[in-house]
Order: C-alpha cells, then structure tokens, then sequence
C-alpha cells in the first residue's frame, strides 16, 4: 500500500516521503480501515508517539496522521461493536502507524459508525478538533447555558466547533483572532470578536471559561479574565499563570467512541459544521505539513475516492 512516512527527526517536513509500505495487520480487538480521508496535526512531528511505541521503542518509519474516515475491511481476533463494510471514522493510536495511508490498522474503540450521508472529507475533519472542542467546554470546563466563554482561535479547526458548541447550549461567546478571522468568527456565531494584534485582551470583562488552543502569553494574560469559581483550560501547554479564583486545566484529547457517534450526528443534521481549508491527494500530503502551504481551515487528505 501508499503511505507518507517519516524516518528521520532532524528532517523534519522535508524527511516526509510517499512510500510503499506492507498491508497493516489486525490485532486483538482492531480493525483494518480502508482510508478514504484523513486529517493531521501540523505540529505532531515532535510528538514523541510519532517515534516510539508504547514501550519507547524506535518505530521508524511511521506514518503520521491520526484523523480518519473510511471503511472496516479487516477484523482482529476478539473484535466486536463493528463489521467488514462499515463506514467508520475515528482517532488511530498516538504511538502506532496514523492515516495517511491507505489502510491502518485501528483499535476498534477508537472508531464510532459513521453515517451514509456524512461525506468522508466532513468526517475526517471532526475527530480531534471536535472531541477536543467538547472536552474542554463540558467535560473540564462544564460549561452552563447563561455563562460566558472566551474562545482562543475562534475561526480556527478547534475553535470553530467550540463556538458552535457554545452557542448550542446558549453560551455568550467572545471570540479572538486575527483581523482576517472577524468575518468567520461572527458567522459562526460569536457575540463578540477580538483582534489579538489590534484590541487589547484586558478590555475584555471577566468570564466564566477561558478555552485557549494558542498558548505563550496570550494563555498567561488569560488567567486574569477569569470570574472566582471560572474555568480556564488550555491544550497548548501547562498553565503556569492560574486563575486568581478559579481552576487551570491543561489536557490531550481522549478518544471517546460515543462522543464521536455524537458529534458525527450533529454533522449530518446541520448544528456542526468543521471548517476544512483544503483537500489535497495523498501525493501532496508532505507538501500540506509546510507551514506556508496552510490555509484557513483544517486541510485534509483524501486517501482514496
């Protein structure tokens, strides 16, 4: 099979190369997925999963990429809750071979069933941004209707659900970004909209959650905007600034079978929708790693048509 895979870490974009690779085997309790369309993370060639196994063991080459959508053409032994057929989509393993290929073998909990008429490309840009949108409003946050959130990167792959998601349950949402945000922002719903590079964030009133995918200063001056008894939780890095009055919480998303299942629902009726910038074939998928190749918008990878 196809795969884009990566073997030296000082390389980094440029050690990405689209190789042959032998067929994925099922283990216990996985499945074999046919890649129709796959998402990644910029950033996750310093992830050290992205080198080593559980065990910390060297796995190069590897194949980055863990977003994805597709079909079950393989069960291991013991696996149950999916079938040879199924469309499917999901999280691959931190520390195993990823999506960008043609198939990968998945632990089958990581998957959930997706439905017909979702679009595989829609699908695959869900996974991470949207379990990560979810978990830091309600699961560390719990997030309430009534209360205010401010949310980093608003018009962004992770910011972008995370508004929807507020405003579905009635939140007040003050968005952030750059100027060129703005128009994206208030589509999606945003009460409110800043411009980090032009407006101030200590203009800002207090708030009941602050939800940051940035980081640096911009999570450290955050601390100060939270309400006593409010919530700032970030994915960026541990907080060291905390809240006067108030929680810090610094999490890695989870993979979450029945969210998943949730969230693709809530695709197929209209109440979320995942901004997707680009798609680009497999062939250009290291290209899509460079940083001045991005576009607004989460880029996925279509695998197989």
């Amino acid at each position: 099979m196809r795969a884009i895979t990566v073997q030296d870490r000082d390389a980094g974009v440029s050690g990405l190369t689209l190789t042959e690779l032998p067929h994925p085997h099922a283990a216990e309790n996985d499945v074999v997925v046919r890649v129709h369309a796959a998402g990644f993370t910029p950033g996750e060639l310093t992830w050290p999963g992205t080198w080593t196994d559980r065990a910390g063991r060297d796995r190069t080459p590897s194949v980055p990429g863990h977003e994805l959508s597709g079909v079950v053409t393989e069960l291991g032994y013991g696996t149950t809750g999916l079938t040879i057929g199924q469309r499917v989509f999901g999280l691959a393993d931190w520390t195993r071979d990823g999506s960008l290929a043609e198939y990968t073998a998945v632990e089958a909990r990581n998957l959930a069933p997706l439905p017909a008429d979702v679009d595989h490309v829609m699908a695959a840009a869900l996974p991470i941004s949207g379990l990560t949108a979810w978990q830091a409003l309600f699961d560390h946050a719990h997030l309430a209707t009534g209360q205010t959130v401010l949310v980093h990167g608003a018009a962004g792959g992770v910011g972008s659900l995370a508004v929807q998601l507020a405003r579905e349950v009635g939140a007040r949402v003050i968005g952030t970004g750059r100027a060129g945000d703005r128009d994206t922002a208030l589509g999606l719903g945003v009460d409110t909209f800043v411009d980090l590079q032009a407006e101030g964030l200590e203009d800002i009133d207090d708030v009941d959650v602050v939800f940051d995918v940035i980081g640096g200063d911009i999570l450290d001056r955050s601390a100060a905007l939270v309400r006593p008894g409010g919530t700032l939780v970030t994915i960026a890095r541990p907080v060291t600034v905390r809240p006067v009055d108030g929680r810090a919480v610094f999490f890695v998303v989870e993979s979450d079978r029945a969210r998943l299942a949730d969230l693709a629902r809530r695709l197929r009726d209209g109440r979320l929708t995942p901004i997707v910038g680009s798609v680009r074939p497999l062939t250009e998928a290291a290209a899509a790693f460079a940083p001045g190749t991005r576009t607004p918008g989460k880029t996925i990878i279509r695998v197989t048509d």
